[in-house]
């Protein structure tokens, strides 16, 4: 029913196969036969594990769980445009990263892995620290020098050990990548796991809009996951009957941090520091996969300036939503895309990691 398979070389593995990556060196997905059936949704669950039966977990002991999930959606008008916003910066954490982490520190937990290392631009960071605490597991969280301070502290309280590493998002990357030969990479871009999570949040889209999707999903994309996780959970749907077509996938990435454009259209990006850090990604590992995805559903990539992100923030918060940065970035998206028909926006990260930050932007604008 399950099995890890390589993205590169098409080998397959035991699902519960101790390994992060191919022997061959390339990343692995989930392969499985899973069909999303209402029937099998546990109501008696209120967060994201009433889907248990579609979450490759064996043990129910091992469910590492703070009861996260079925965030709020709600309707507001944006920009001059009536659009659902997915609420998945109400997470524990303050993270829509809690849907990977349960479900990666679960595995973990089922494996019997008791060390880890992880490396973020902070949210994941914070969110895979956070379930290592409640399973018992250590953690060693990399993460930039120039990361939201909220963020660091967080890391820090949940009793992780916090490596700061100079330079930026790819310099964090390249210095865990050497502690990874010797432990676990509880990865949210390399551990396929944490897809599984991610894909939760079209199951809950679906419900709340009365066992349907929308027309079009609006959503932040550096590393991709909550994009491959979408594509996981549609393709469920699909299978299933419960819709006959994909969404149209808006990705959202920064002026100055573009490279699913450079992919997809040659389009040259100069990369440059951006305030949207949490879709700062140069080289995101799964760039094809994300591009494939886009060419197969019918998606688009849309890119915002520092400045809209900015000016974005200040309007969805004198609405009463107190988001990072980063997720502004999608309300910004707003005024460059066609929604006339239903449209679900994803709101990521809140804005307690990020007062600093949010503090300037306010009083400069």
């Amino acid at each position: 029913m399950y099995a890890l398979e390589c993205y590169g070389c098409g080998t397959t593995y035991d699902i519960n196969d101790k390994r992060w990556k191919c022997d061959c060196g390339s990343f692995l997905n989930i392969k499985s036969d899973i069909k999303f059936e209402i029937s099998l949704i546990d109501n008696k669950s209120s967060g994201l594990w009433r889907y248990r039966r579609f979450i490759p977990i064996f043990n129910n002991e091992s469910v590492i769980t703070y009861g996260e999930g079925y965030t709020p959606i709600v309707q507001e008008e944006v920009y001059d445009k009536k659009v659902y916003l997915k609420l998945d910066y109400m997470f524990p954490s303050g993270s829509y990263k809690d849907r990977g982490s349960t479900v990666l520190l679960s595995k973990i937990k089922e494996l019997g892995i008791d060390n880890v290392v992880e490396d973020s631009s902070g949210n994941a960071g914070a969110s895979v620290a956070m379930y290592s605490a409640k399973a018992g597991v250590k953690a060693d969280i990399y993460v930039p020098e120039s990361t939201s301070k909220g963020k660091l502290v967080q890391v820090e309280a949940f009793g992780a050990n916090l490596v700061l590493v100079k330079g930026d998002r790819e310099a964090t990357t390249n210095a865990v990548m050497s502690a990874a030969k010797e432990k676990y990479y509880a990865s949210h871009v390399w551990n396929p796991f944490f897809f599984e999570g991610t894909k939760t949040f079209i199951y809950e889209i679906f419900e709340q809009l009365g066992n349907k999707l929308p027309e079009n999903i609006v959503m932040p994309v550096g590393n991709g996951t909550l994009l491959i996780g979408a594509y996981i959970a549609c393709k469920e749907l699909l299978k299933s009957g419960y819709i006959d077509k994909f969404p149209k996938f808006y990705c959202v990435q920064s002026e100055n941090c573009a490279p699913l454009l450079e992919v997809l259209e040659g389009n040259y990006c100069e990369y440059s520091e951006t305030i949207a850090e949490g879709i700062a990604i140069k080289k995101p590992l799964r760039l094809n996969q994300m591009a494939e995805i886009i060419t197969e559903t019918g998606g688009t990539v849309v890119t915002v300036s520092d400045s809209d992100v900015k000016s974005a923030l200040k309007e969805i918060m004198k609405k009463g939503y107190f988001i990072e940065p980063t997720s502004a970035s999608v309300i910004a998206a707003l005024k460059d895309i066609d929604v006339r028909e239903s449209a679900v926006v994803e709101l990521t990260g809140v804005g307690l990691k990020a007062t600093e930050k949010i503090g300037e932007i306010i009083k400069k604008h």
